[in-house]
């Protein structure tokens, strides 16, 4: 699957644990991570959000972002999104898989 990085230059670092934490505090925003954890991929950005307007997800996305959360790409002309797991990983060890499997849990209940 051919991927590029979007327009944007290099994402940003990771931002510090209270960023982070702030930025996944929003049960939409953490329910897009759980899902982009989930596909261990870059996902569509629709297959992210149900019940919020494109607007709203973009609002959400950019904190995403700006935290250092996520990346923006384009894939075969679809923007995605997806999981800086490596870069999160390396910045705060074991925060996303605990978040991802706490909110997997949640979701389930």
């Amino acid at each position: 699957m051919p991927e590029a990085r979007d327009a944007e230059q290099q994402p940003p670092p990771v931002a510090a644990l209270p960023v982070v934490l702030s930025a996944l505090q929003d049960p939409v925003r953490l329910e897009m991570v759980r899902r982009l954890g989930n596909a261990g991929t870059a996902v569509r950005c629709g297959a992210l959000y149900e019940v919020i307007n494109k607007s709203t997800a973009t609002h959400h996305f950019r904190i995403l972002r700006d935290a250092g959360v996520i990346e923006r790409l384009v894939i075969d002309g679809h923007t995605c999104q997806r999981l800086r797991i490596d870069d999160l990983e390396s910045a705060l060890p074991g925060l996303v898989p605990t978040i991802v499997a706490a909110a997997n849990r949640a979701h389930q209940a």
